[in-house]
Formats: C-alpha cells, sequence, structure tokens
C-alpha cells in the first residue's frame, strides 16, 4: 500500500473526502516524525511503537575489495509491533 492507496482508505474508512483525509494522514505523520526527532516514542496500543534507538559505530568490509571500513554511528527508528497487530498477522 502506498500513501494514496492509505489516503483512499482513510476516506472510504471515515467517510471523509480525499483531500481532508490526505490533510489527516499529513498531520499524523508530523507529528509522528516530530515525536521521534525530539526523542519521543510514539506507542500506538494494539499497533505498535515507534522509537528511536542509537547503533555504535562499528568496523565493517568493503564486499567489493575486501577492505576494512569504519561505518559511523547513527541513529535509526525501530518499529515493536503490538500484541494485537502481531496476532493478527500470524492468524
Amino acid at each position: 500500500m502506498n500513501k494514496s492507496e492509505l489516503i483512499q482508505a482513510i476516506a472510504v474508512e471515515t467517510d471523509v473526502p480525499k483531500a481532508a483525509a490526505k490533510r489527516i494522514l499529513n498531520a499524523i505523520t508530523r507529528a509522528i516524525n516530530t515525536s521521534l526527532i525530539n526523542g519521543e516514542p510514539v506507542s500506538l496500543i494494539g499497533f505498535g511503537t515507534f522509537s528511536v534507538k542509537s547503533r555504535s559505530a562499528r568496523s565493517g568490509r568493503n564486499p567489493k575489495t575486501g577492505t576494512s571500513i569504519e561505518i559511523a554511528s547513527a541513529n535509526r527508528i525501530h518499529f515493536k509491533p503490538g500484541k494485537t497487530l502481531k496476532t493478527e498477522i500470524n492468524s
């Protein structure tokens, strides 16, 4: 599912015009982005939790040449699915 399909699904489910559904989705994604940028996790009960985790610097190998390289530390977004979502996917 891509963004336009998600907007269509929101419009159908909530019985609002697609333009309003697009504004709703954009507001939700902005709120999630802002929270993650500020280091705050976002928990959606039944769906899951988005959080930011740090990945420390490490050594790696260039697969083409085999030479050793240093990989810089970075933050990454982590999603942990909720119990309800896991149950629905596995049934």
